[in-house]
């Protein structure tokens, strides 16, 4: 199985929010759907790993934001490389704004939002999909909507001096080892060792 043929799929590229009490946090997806128009409802699906998935199963709602092509890498660092766990990923964000259910959304590099309130949750084993109600939503600007092929071409950092090891294809990390264990699993983005290639 070559694993880049998966890259080919049309993937968007969106910050997903959620907020338990006083607590606020987001992850980056690329799984978003509109599945009917009466109800007006939508599918995601988030890996388990992330503390998001984690606040929303408490929860039950959740925003989205969708990205543009002018998001910048640090929106990616922020919130796809690190976890909620042990930072406040919206510390240094002043520009943060919420809507109607209360949780932020990220106005200046989306070009729409949505508000989801779920109603049905499937195992799909590494990941959970939700299906929700779709509550809110505007539009923010007319940019254009960010996919996964063009992060990989114009946003995600070039690698630079190359490392012996093993890249992560989604991320870029480095494993700096001659050696890849069956069950590795990037310590950036989640992904195991199939999605790694050999420098």
């Amino acid at each position: 199985m070559d694993n880049k043929a998966l890259f080919k799929i049309g993937y968007g590229l969106y910050v997903l929010t959620a907020k338990d009490g006083e607590k606020d946090n987001g992850c980056i997806i690329n799984t978003l759907l509109q599945v009917t128009d009466s109800p007006l409802s939508g599918v995601i699906a988030v890996n388990k790993r992330n503390y998001t998935h984690d606040m929303i199963v408490k929860t039950k709602e959740f925003n989205i934001s969708i990205l543009t092509t002018e998001t910048p890498f640090d929106v990616f660092n922020n919130f796809g490389f690190k976890s909620g766990r042990n930072i406040n990923k919206f510390l240094d964000n002043a520009s943060i704004k919420r809507t109607k259910n209360n949780i932020a959304y990220l106005p200046d590099h989306s070009n729409a939002y949505l508000s989801f309130k779920i109603t049905d949750t499937i195992d799909l084993g590494s990941h959970s999909m939700f299906r929700a109600e779709i509550t809110d939503g505007e539009v923010l600007s007319n940019a254009e909507s960010l996919t996964y092929a063009y992060y990989h071409q114009h946003i995600k950092p070039k690698p630079g001096e190359q490392k012996r090891g093993y890249r992560c294809t989604v991320c870029g990390y480095i494993h700096d080892s001659d050696t890849l264990p069956e069950d590795f699993v990037c310590p950036l983005c989640n992904h195991g060792a199939k999605f790694f290639e050999r420098v």
